[in-house]
């Protein structure tokens, strides 16, 4: 129990006396606030006075209060770290306000928002702390659901999101080796039309097959580009193109100018693009060498209003015939596959040679 000095001392600050207003005194004891006033000149910081608001909270009589430091409040599992900072601020003569666990009397825990104040007298001294508790055990049972919520919500998305990565990557594996498999068998072709033209004496007949392996060589290259792609879902043109033209110019004399840009089109494009690329880069390059017998070849690739736009030309002596005329198998099967792809095909005098224009719309 408290020095009776100390119990007058507490008494003298919240007794109203006789012929004075003291509204603090009045507020403090009616507060349904739990509140408490602890000595803090006296040894171990008694507690000197408990509001009705505090002994209902914690279930203790005044008299097992009184002359206790507030410690006695602490247990199990009060969180240490915020004790410190509780007991560095009284030792700074500074207020806080601090969250922490409690147990009343009857061992039961409850969070205790703590807000502890110091009061000085007229000298400047510290005399006393007064402390206010508020029960905010619902709050923090709400934030601690909250919170296991929001953990059970990022577990699950995790999850989903694994789960996505997982299947996006056995697609991607299995679009990998479905393309590694085709790009062998289209080299099997390949080989197998190698041949073929090796024992074939008729021009016509050698230029056809010629022809059909520049085009299985260019199917190819598309499976190529897309086994070694990290983007099943995307094509690279400018890429391709660059590759193409290695392919088709390869152990040939003559002049390629490239002015290429990424533009990337659906994988199923690609396929069906790469053989119209071919029939006109490949159409250049037979039939569009000038009189010095070099062919000079420039292939643009880049994006203008809407579209994806490829350029072939040539310097070549130009467009023979004006009007009408029977298309060739390359110009035909060409046609079509830029019906397929939505595109339109031009050819445009150059002045010298002919320029091939292709206009593929962009999707989305």
């Amino acid at each position: 129990m408290t020095d009776p000095q100390d119990r007058h001392r507490a008494d003298s600050l919240l007794t109203p006396r006789p012929g004075i207003d003291d509204p603090f005194a009045a507020a403090v004891r009616a507060t349904r606030m739990p509140m408490i006033i602890a000595d803090a000149q006296a040894p171990d910081m008694p507690i000197v006075f408990a509001n009705e608001a505090f002994l209902s909270l914690s279930g203790y009589r005044r008299d097992e209060v009184l002359g206790r430091n507030c410690r006695f409040l602490q247990g199990p599992e009060t969180d240490q770290q915020a004790v410190a900072e509780l007991a560095s601020a009284i030792a700074d003569n500074r207020a806080i306000t601090v969250d922490l666990v409690n147990y009343k009397k009857d061992g039961t825990p409850f969070w205790n928002a703590l807000q502890i104040s110091p009061v000085l007298n007229t000298a400047g001294e510290l005399v006393f702390f007064i402390g206010s508790q508020v029960d905010v055990t619902e709050r923090k049972l709400a934030e601690a659901k909250l919170h296991r919520d929001r953990q059970g919500l990022r577990t699950v998305a995790d999850e989903q999101s694994q789960a996505a990565e997982k299947a996006l990557a056995e697609r991607t594996a299995l679009l990998h080796e479905v393309d590694h498999r085709v790009k062998n068998n289209l080299q099997l072709i390949s080989s197998l039309l190698v041949l073929q033209t090796r024992r074939t004496s008729d021009p016509a007949t050698r230029e056809a097959l010629e022809r059909m392996l520049s085009r299985v060589s260019a199917i190819a290259t598309v499976h190529r580009r897309l086994f070694q792609s990290q983007d099943i879902a995307r094509f690279d043109v400018g890429a391709f193109v660059r590759d193409l033209l290695g392919d088709v110019t390869a152990g040939s004399e003559g002049q390629v100018e490239m002015d290429l840009q990424r533009i990337d089109i659906a994988a199923a494009q690609a396929a069906p693009l790469a053989l119209v690329v071919n029939e006109l880069v490949d159409n250049a390059h037979r039939h569009g060498a000038p009189a010095s017998g070099e062919a000079h070849i420039e292939l643009t690739v880049r994006r203008l209003n809407g579209h994806y736009v490829i350029c072939v030309r040539d310097h070549g002596p130009g467009l023979p015939y004006t009007g009408e005329f029977t298309p060739g198998f390359g110009l035909t099967i060409t046609e079509l596959l830029a019906q397929q792809l939505r595109a339109t095909l031009t050819f445009e005098a150059a002045k010298p040679g002919v320029r091939a224009v292709l206009k593929l719309p962009v999707e989305g």
